[in-house]
């Protein structure tokens, strides 16, 4: 009786772990599913984007399931902390502010700044001294506009409710120059835009620590194993490739802040 008992003991025992082992083959992640080409959702509720591809080859690597779900931005973070989903995976920048509600991995990618200008200007450089007396704009509102402001005070400086009006407007040479990300820059240059070209230097704002994935404050042992596994993709090429077919340029390496770049 008492041997019989020990084996029904070490059966439920071995369901139980194997049932734990099963639960840890599978990781969820979140993301926001409306940032194209970051993460978006098709036609057909597929998720496909820089984001989704980034995290599937860290799941495979981590030889885990990933399950994704997406979520409304402006409750993201409260989705992840009340635990709907272990992982955000959303282009999400790592800033101060957000560190006090979630940890991050570290970052794998920059979302740069620059210039796009009218080909005809054949400009090189982008600083005060070398745009002086050129017609600037952005979108109102937003973290180019307050570099605009701060950095290109002696310019005309045109603001837009929305950025395709800005684009709308180099393409017929109402603008000298745009600023923005760089990502926003080079999908509006791909889509058939030939009127203009990056110039200048990339650069981000000050205190900019890049984009990175988001964590409950207590998964410090899922964000070690996950930062182990994004260092690997990088290291062993899967993280070019991912890139390769969203992005023609670099978006990993740290560029100069917007200080060191222009003066006041």
């Amino acid at each position: 009786m008492f041997a019989l008992m020990n084996d029904s003991a070490l059966a439920v025992a071995a369901f139980a772990l194997g049932a734990g082992m099963a639960q840890a083959e599978s990781i969820r992640l979140g993301t926001e599913g409306a940032y194209a080409p970051f993460n978006s959702v098709s036609q057909s509720g597929e998720l496909n984007g820089f984001d989704i591809d980034i995290g599937n080859a860290i799941c495979a690597e981590m030889e885990v399931t990933c399950e994704w779900s997406t979520h409304e931005w402006g409750g993201i973070i409260p989705a992840l902390t009340s635990g709907k989903f272990d992982v955000l995976i959303a282009s999400m920048a790592i800033t101060e502010a957000r560190m006090e509600e979630v940890a991050f991995s570290d970052p794998y990618y920059f979302n740069t700044m620059r210039f796009a200008a009218l080909e005809e200007l054949g400009l090189e450089d982008a600083t005060p001294e070398t745009l002086d007396g050129m017609i600037l704009g952005t979108q109102a509102g937003g973290v180019a506009s307050k570099v605009l402001n701060q950095y290109f005070p002696n310019n005309e400086i045109k603001l837009y409710p929305k950025l395709g009006e800005a684009f709308l407007d180099m393409e017929s040479g109402r603008l000298d120059l745009v600023l923005e990300s760089k990502f926003a820059l080079a999908d509006w240059m791909a889509d058939g835009v030939d009127c203009c070209e990056f110039v200048g230097k990339d650069f981000l704002l000050d205190g900019t620590i890049g984009a990175g994935m988001a964590f409950r404050k207590d998964e410090t042992a899922l964000r070690d194993r996950v930062n182990t596994a994004l260092a690997t993709i990088i290291e062993n090429g899967t993280y070019d490739e991912i890139r390769e077919k969203y992005f023609d340029f670099d978006i990993r390496s740290k560029p100069i802040a917007v200080s060191e770049l222009f003066t006041k």
